[in-house]
């Protein structure tokens, strides 16, 4: 999941764009504030000379002019804002508008990656495998109970329920997911319920099958240098976004690879308060025997695990389609 060049500078150039957008929309407002308010220019020259002594103050030690120029700033800003709000505006009108105000859309928080370019890199990668498509289809205003039966349903509205809790409370607790399942049960299309409603809410969520998950994780171990170097840029994606989704845990060839590399991927993540969701068609005694024992109490002891009820919708689905 590591980014090209090209890549890389097609998210510089929209984030360039932002800001020229911002800059844009910025100088157009104001020049029409200060047309319908002529007398803000001067209100606002006056508010940064005050500023600049204030801050002259400060390096000169005067306390006492120090407290003069705070009230005089504070004055003429109660007056601005009285001028602005007689136009039906507030102090925040005289400000840029940014889609990401953390970062004022320049994508970086000091040196550090923002959460808005950790997401932009992932939305790209989510259009080029086109998961963004399977969200449009397999999200929660496409989920039914129909494939669902007596108990089966009503075991799948408190598991649904208990989806949209998670989603609720992501922000405000720490907490991870298991869901077990026969095939066909809907682990998958309720895992990316969760991952469209967190991606939409700007959370950065990383979405692999356990196969593509391993094989990453190989080609960064033992696919020679030039891979590696590559391959290691994945490391933040997997221990660092918001939620990361493994999906059918067990479809994989396993071996003691892939069960150190499990232990360590939801143990680091687990470390670093990171959410991640699991799904699988196994049962606990099966992870058990493939993952060993510390592994599956890493996950009792810090997982919601939930069972999902029901046969094969897409055995359902097919013979539906043929009989209607």
């Amino acid at each position: 999941m590591s980014l090209m060049n090209t890549q890389y500078d097609s998210i510089m150039r929209m984030y360039a764009a932002r800001q020229a957008r911002s800059r844009q929309e910025y100088e157009a407002r104001m020049e029409q504030i200060q047309k319908d308010i002529p007398e803000l220019s001067a209100l606002e020259a006056d508010i940064t000379t005050c500023q600049a002594a204030l801050v002259r103050s400060a390096v000169e030690d005067a306390p006492s002019r120090k407290d003069g120029l705070k009230s005089r700033l504070k004055a003429l800003q109660e007056q601005r804002s009285a001028l602005l709000s007689a136009h039906g505006l507030t102090p925040e009108a005289l400000k840029p508008v940014y889609v990401c105000p953390d970062c004022q859309d320049t994508g970086f928080i000091g040196a550090e990656k923002c959460h808005c370019f950790l997401q932009a890199e992932i939305d790209l990668l989510y259009h080029q495998s086109n998961l963004n498509e399977v969200l449009k289809q397999e999200n929660f205003d496409t989920f039914s109970y129909n494939w669902y039966d007596g108990d089966d349903r009503d075991s799948m509205r408190r598991t649904v329920a208990e989806a949209r809790l998670f989603i609720e409370n992501f922000d405000k607790q720490f907490q991870n997911l298991l869901l077990l399942g026969a095939v066909g049960t809907g682990k998958t299309f309720l895992s990316n319920c969760i991952a469209k409603e967190l991606m939409d809410s700007c959370h950065s969520v990383v979405y692999l099958t356990a196969f593509q998950l391993f094989d990453m994780l190989s080609k960064a171990a033992f696919g020679g240098e030039r891979s590696a170097q590559n391959y290691q840029q994945t490391y933040p994606y997997l221990f660092d976004c918001d939620l990361l989704i493994i999906d059918d845990l067990g479809t994989e060839l396993p071996n003691s690879f892939t069960v150190s590399q499990f232990f360590l991927c939801i143990n680091e993540r687990i470390l670093r308060k990171k959410s991640t969701l699991i799904s699988s068609n196994l049962d606990m005694e099966a992870l058990r025997s493939i993952y060993s024992e510390r592994t599956l109490s890493r996950i009792i002891s810090s997982y919601t695990i939930r069972q999902l009820p029901g046969s094969d919708i897409r055995i359902k689905k097919k013979l539906y389609n043929t009989n209607s």
